[in-house]
């Protein structure tokens, strides 16, 4: 595997396993599961018993210890088949899991994280509300301390697989700021509501998170109070931009195989309308966009597995590069399908719209861009240059 820098045995076993996987029981039914709105239960069981649930959780959680690298690649696999199903990784296995591995207590982590690798207990991150968004410091769910509980009220909006949770990792504020609280369905006063007419993640489960009241033990707090945004927010940030920029990736190659594969059989004019000298340019553009999208997934990769520093930023620069051209390759794969193109019976129409939302979640595509460009200010100023 000359494209992975340090290849190892144990882990490429686990991602052939993910790939088979995907080939058999993702990619054939990913159109069914938008058309019916929901990834089933037992896809999500069958993942839990092959370990995927906890790809990266350490052995002694249940976890089959991918590093990151092996980690990302696992997920782009899952991006390729389906996004919905990608999602389940990107939040209850990034966004929750390893925000829990930073930051839980040993007995949090004892509690959650066997139950998150055996899907007895699936995750989902509640920051987003129905007036806050990028704005994310200024969350309106409340908490208040009561004796040796917490009251939580509030609505959360837009949260991937919040209708089917088991348990919600709730981003508040309070006196002492803002708080992670983690919640359980059972707890009086959770309500959750799905989410539905939406442009793409059709089966990702999406939902309110309505919290009348609810009491929350004090064992239940994430970190300290007031380390809710600093720690713990931006923590899981990071670790959904990783995932997010190996599923853009994901999806982008998905969408390069069916626009060389559609175009070496479709023929025009009396030629396979890959012969002509536009198509191979859209060809072309997106193979160079693909390889360079990949490069920047691995060297994050690579900074995560040594516990670099820069490795948020180059995660968030991978996170900005491959949804973008997620979007640029599945416009131009739309295109050279014509009119199939726009027809439900051809994927490259659900490509093109799981594309956008990858420039819309964790972060939009305008704020990395204003991360990037305060980062390039700093990096690359020259105190010598002559103006």
């Amino acid at each position: 595997m000359s494209d992975i820098p340090s290849y190892d045995a144990k882990q490429q076993e686990i991602l052939e396993a993910a790939k088979e996987f995907t080939a058999k029981e993702v990619r054939p039914y990913a159109g069914q599961f938008e058309e019916n709105e929901a990834i089933p239960r037992a896809l999500i069981d069958k993942m839990a018993q092959k370990g995927f649930l906890g790809a990266c959780f350490p052995g002694e959680y249940g976890g089959l210890g991918l590093d990151p690298v092996y980690y990302g690649l696992f997920t782009e696999e899952f991006g390729k088949g389906c996004a919905s199903t990608r999602a389940i990784l990107t939040v209850h296995t990034s966004l929750v899991g390893e925000t829990l591995l930073r930051w839980g207590t040993e007995e949090q982590k004892k509690k959650w994280l066997p139950k998150m690798c055996s899907g007895e207990k699936i995750g989902c991150f509640g920051l987003t509300e129905p007036d806050v968004g990028t704005d994310a410091k200024s969350v309106q769910t409340s908490y208040r301390q009561h004796g040796n509980k917490y009251i939580i009220n509030g609505t959360k909006k837009w949260i991937t697989l919040g209708d089917i949770a088991d348990f919600f990792l709730i981003v508040t504020t309070g006196e002492k700021g803002v708080s992670t609280f983690l919640v359980e369905r059972e707890m009086a006063g959770v309500k959750t509501t799905p989410i539905k007419g939406l442009l793409a993640g059709r089966a990702a489960h999406i939902a309110f998170i309505e919290l009348d009241n609810v009491e929350v033990p004090s064992d239940h707090l994430l970190g300290k109070e007031g380390s809710g945004f600093t720690y713990i927010v931006n923590t899981a940030l990071d670790h959904g931009r990783y995932s997010i920029a190996w599923g853009g990736l994901g999806l982008a190659q998905e969408a390069l195989e069916a626009m060389v594969s559609y175009s070496r059989k479709r023929k025009q004019f009396g030629k396979k309308i890959y012969s002509f000298q536009l198509v191979q340019g859209i060809i072309g553009d997106a193979v160079t966009k693909i390889h360079a999208g990949r490069a920047l997934c691995l060297r994050a990769g690579e900074l995560r597995k040594k516990g670099d520093a820069h490795a948020v930023m180059e995660s968030t620069i991978a996170k900005y590069y491959t949804s973008k051209i997620a979007m640029e390759i599945t416009t131009d794969a739309v295109q050279i399908h014509g009119g199939n193109g726009c027809y439900n019976k051809f994927p490259v129409e659900r490509l093109f719209r799981e594309a956008k939302i990858l420039e819309i979640i964790e972060g939009t595509s305008q704020v990395q861009q204003e991360i990037i460009a305060n980062y390039g200010l700093r990096q690359y100023f020259r105190p010598d240059y002559q103006v």
